[in-house]
């Protein structure tokens, strides 16, 4: 069983970011008098065993063990990279309002830009150089102390 049943890009990328913004408001609530690398833990748990159920209950867990090595080795990186990510962003929360972390760590959108027009060649439009600049502007507008 595969997700999308037609459902377009658009709509998956706009579902993550309204889940990402509950993350920064749930995750501020949660951090709240605990050590910030146990709350990424506990988060982290959470995640796989919600995975390992959905991957069950779909019956992808047989075929999701064929990856190719370079697949893996990607994956592997990349997880190890969703883990620094969370355990620096809830040291951030625990350290500062959501309504300013939330932003900064939102400059991924624009590193991410950058980082596929040197590694994976995209090339982004005028307009869209433009709304990564906006991104970029607004983030530092938002911590900028006046």
């Amino acid at each position: 069983m595969s997700f999308g049943g037609g459902v377009t890009w658009q709509v998956w990328a706009l579902l993550s970011a309204v889940f990402a913004a509950l993350t920064a408001i749930l995750a501020k609530v949660g951090v709240a008098g605990i050590n910030p690398d146990l709350a990424t833990f506990i988060r982290t748990l959470v995640v796989v065993a919600s995975f390992a159920l959905l991957l069950l209950a779909t019956g992808q867990f047989s075929a999701s063990f064929a990856v190719s090595p370079r697949s893996l080795l990607f994956l592997v990186l990349s997880g190890l990279a969703t883990g620094a990510s969370w355990l620096c962003y809830f040291r951030a929360l625990k350290l500062g309002p959501a309504s300013l972390v939330a932003p900064v760590d939102k400059l991924s959108v624009v590193l991410v830009a950058l980082f596929a027009f040197v590694f994976l060649g995209e090339r982004p439009s005028a307009t869209g150089w433009t709304g990564i600049a906006l991104i970029a502007a607004g983030a530092v507008l938002l911590v900028v102390k006046r």
